[in-house]
């Protein structure tokens, strides 16, 4: 096996001491459906590198990943089935979605990790039920472990968390530990997740197994990852190809086929934007033609919010903002030439940045100045990365900013978003809100 041990891929791992005990639901019974008792070591197989994801609409479907070793286990299939059935599931069960206590199986595709002898295992599940807890486990030698799928409508709160820029030390774990505290729906991570920069196979790991010991949520739910790429997942960090990004795309190439932005819509309630800032996939030209259509179409949309790993408004590094019509220079250049206009015309009221590795709030800004009806820009990117920030009497677009390890939950509430940073100790470190931006202050395209 090149690159890295099976004993470091395959430490121990405290996925399943979350895992609840199962009991048969149906007089029908299967292998599947046995007692679970006893201790995690008990269980014959648990990847440590499991996680959930994305690739479509987060109401129906969830993806199951693990990178690990062809033979590990005998049976691979993802086994699933709803687990505590709210009205809905029950709604949606009597009209032949699922069965109550019948486990459903989904095989698993498998594709090389790169650099290594290991795989990547992957299992989509789809007609799922929205709004739904379900358990699932692999083959017949794991834990149970559990997840949710998103609700069809808004009518609840929405809670999610984000940050970025992780890494595989203390404080990333911190923050781990913290963001799953806040028992989120997803976490959001906006680019350099484990720094692996396109060549560490062992640092890639290290971040996948660090997230799937940790986020995990009440009641064993494992909390599904949604990112966008960022320089230290790229061998050379800008303007390269996606073959120079070997981990990134051997575990995210499903919600990122072809480039590297994507939009993730969850019913008519939420769109995440997920752009690449110029990593594998140019910022102007076709990604900023697509945005365009993009956010064109989701203008009258409640809740459009774009993730980026390059600030536009660094709090960090420097920039010239435009002034008098002309462009500035610096970091996140092609951001404002290419994507801010963008943003400031088709209604979109948030932008989470990352990069600089401080937390950042800018003022609400149209053109890089401060508007009641502007842009809010939240980072910058130090879940597990610090720099001293330049303070917002330095920089005219800034509100806040802190060297602080930090986090963002965000709570969309009806017209409302609620915006909570905190420090790895679970410290609030700033709030704020944004509502539904007007129309008319902005002109919008026909």
């Amino acid at each position: 096996m090149s690159g890295l041990s099976r004993r470091a891929l395959l430490g121990a791992s405290l996925a399943g001491a979350f895992a609840p005990s199962v009991r048969a639901a149906q007089p029908q019974r299967s292998a599947l459906d046995a007692p679970l008792v006893g201790g995690p070591d008990d269980f014959a197989f648990q990847p440590t590198t499991l996680f959930l994801t994305w690739h479509r609409d987060p109401t129906t479907t969830m993806t199951v990943q693990w990178v690990g070793t062809v033979g590990e286990t005998a049976d691979t299939s993802v086994y699933y089935r709803p687990a505590n059935l709210g009205a809905s599931a029950h709604l949606a069960i009597a009209a032949g979605a699922a069965r109550v206590g019948v486990w459903k199986s989904q095989a698993t595709v498998t594709k090389p990790y790169p650099k290594t002898d290991f795989k990547v295992f992957r299992a989509e599940l789809t007609g799922l039920v929205p709004g739904t807890d379900y358990e699932f486990r692999i083959g017949k030698s794991s834990p149970v472990y559990r997840f949710q799928t998103m609700p069809a409508k808004a009518n609840d709160a929405i809670h999610f968390v984000s940050g970025g820029d992780c890494g595989v030390n203390a404080h990333a774990v911190a923050n781990n530990i913290q963001a799953a505290r806040q028992n989120p729906m997803f976490a959001v991570v906006g680019g350099d997740l484990g720094y692996d920069n396109g060549r560490s196979v062992e640092i890639s790991l290290a971040f996948l197994r660090n997230y799937s010991k940790h986020m995990v949520g009440k009641n064993g739910r494992m909390i599904p990852m949604i990112t966008c790429i960022g320089n230290h997942e790229v061998d050379g960090g800008f303007g390269k190809t996606r073959e120079k990004a070997p981990f990134y795309y051997a575990l995210f190439d499903g919600l990122f086929p072809d480039t590297g932005y994507n939009t993730l819509d969850f019913g008519d309630y939420l769109s995440l934007v997920l752009l690449d800032t110029g990593h594998t996939s140019a910022i102007g030209g076709d990604q900023a033609d697509w945005l365009e259509k993009t956010l064109k179409a989701r203008k009258d949309h409640p809740n459009t919010v774009v993730v980026n790993h390059v600030p536009a408004y660094p709090s960090f590094r420097k920039a010239e903002v435009p002034v008098d019509g002309k462009e500035g220079t610096g970091t996140g250049v092609g951001n404002r030439k290419h994507w801010v206009p963008l943003f400031e015309k088709y209604r979109v009221p948030v932008v989470l940045e990352h990069h600089d590795h401080t937390f950042k709030r800018t003022k609400p800004l149209i053109g890089g100045l401060a508007d009641d009806n502007g842009v809010l820009f939240l980072g910058d990117g130090s879940w597990g990365r610090l720099r001293a920030p330049q303070a917002p009497d330095k920089l005219a677009y800034l509100a806040a900013s802190s060297g602080d390890y930090h986090l963002t939950l965000h709570r969309i509430q009806g017209k409302e978003r609620f915006h909570l940073a905190m420090d790895e100790n679970g410290r609030v470190m700033d709030a704020s809100r944004t509502g539904q931006r007007k129309t008319g202050a902005v002109a919008v395209g026909g």
